[in-house]
């Protein structure tokens, strides 16, 4: 089997090259971040400039039997698009609708969608996690372009006899994670007394090999063709309990106190961080079951083997 995957020098996409190269399976591997095509071991590197509605992947396709579709236009920070939902539909919705017909075309077998658990919602209920059954409720520009995509997908399946598999991660984590995750790392390391303390919210995390290995199970099993799965490393834990687990495993230990959570939401309104104080102190659970259960599907790490592989690496790296 011959896999193609978008987005492949992405954090995520990274770290799947290099398992399906370890698993010996050909893989053709597209990003915008290699300017030349080149061989490596399984793996075959493809450059193109960008993923919207005139993207040509003929031969890109060509012999491919599962697309793994990673690519995408994230969050982007300070954007000043007027458009913002246009401007997410023009690569999430549009670029994916592009290559999702095309390799229908092109005779691939199966259509791997990463999309987000953000198309379930911003936040849960403590104690009631998300599951593939509760009604979309995408809560911004990013998360609604998303859900437009998947329901094109499942309208292209239907036209085209395409197989598509949606997956929806909470927050990935592992060595070299972008974003907020590692700046919470680089806060715990110049032990900045954090008003933590007192949260009692619960989240549910994804470590980055979790999420490839569930990944290449959905691009190969039966029984997921048809399905959307919620994934996780199937533990939730709460802001203050993710940062002595890190701290511990960096050897910076955290350093904690009490803070009224109304007084953190303020605070994060003025320093124009509300997204970020949001989530550290909020609930976003995820049930993932259903794929562990029809899938067979079981992660290879813990939580707590994640985290603490995640931290080590952050504090060799900072060596």
């Amino acid at each position: 089997m011959t896999i193609l995957i978008t987005g492949a020098a992405g954090f995520v996409g990274q770290r799947l090259c290099a398992e399906l190269s370890a698993r010996r399976t050909p893989t053709v591997a597209v990003s915008r971040a290699k300017h030349h095509e080149n061989v490596s071991g399984y793996i075959t590197y493809k450059f193109l400039s960008n993923i919207d509605h005139s993207s040509n992947w003929e031969s890109y396709l060509d012999g491919v039997d599962v697309v793994i579709h990673l690519a995408a236009r994230a969050h982007v920070m300070n954007d000043i698009a007027k458009d913002k939902l246009g401007e997410f539909r023009k690569t999430n919705l549009l670029g994916t609708e592009n290559l999702a017909y095309q390799a229908a075309a092109a005779g691939v077998k199966r259509f791997v969608y990463v999309s987000s658990i953000g198309v379930n919602g911003l936040l849960s209920l403590r104690g009631e996690a998300f599951s593939e059954k509760d009604p979309p409720n995408p809560h911004n520009a990013y998360a609604q372009s998303k859900w437009e995509a998947e329901q094109s997908l499942w309208r292209i399946s239907q036209e085209t006899g395409l197989e598509v598999v949606i997956v929806r991660p909470p927050l990935v984590y592992g060595a070299d994670a972008p974003g907020n995750f590692k700046a919470l790392l680089g806060i715990l390391t110049k032990r900045m007394p954090l008003p933590f303390a007192s949260v009692q919210n619960l989240r549910s995390l994804v470590y980055v090999e979790n999420l490839v290995d569930a990944l290449i199970v959905c691009a190969n099993h039966p029984s997921a063709a048809g399905q959307t799965y919620l994934v996780s490393d199937g533990d939730s834990i709460s802001t203050p309990e993710l940062l002595r687990k890190l701290g511990v495993a960096m050897g910076r230990p955290a350093r904690l106190f009490s803070c009224p959570a109304r007084g953190l939401t303020i605070l994060g309104k003025l320093a124009g961080k509300s997204d970020q104080v949001q989530r550290l102190l909020s609930s976003l659970q995820v049930d993932s079951s259903k794929i562990r259960r029809e899938l067979n599907w079981k992660p290879p790490y813990t939580l707590q083997e994640g985290l603490k592989a995640t931290a080590e690496w952050y504090r060799i790296a900072q060596r």
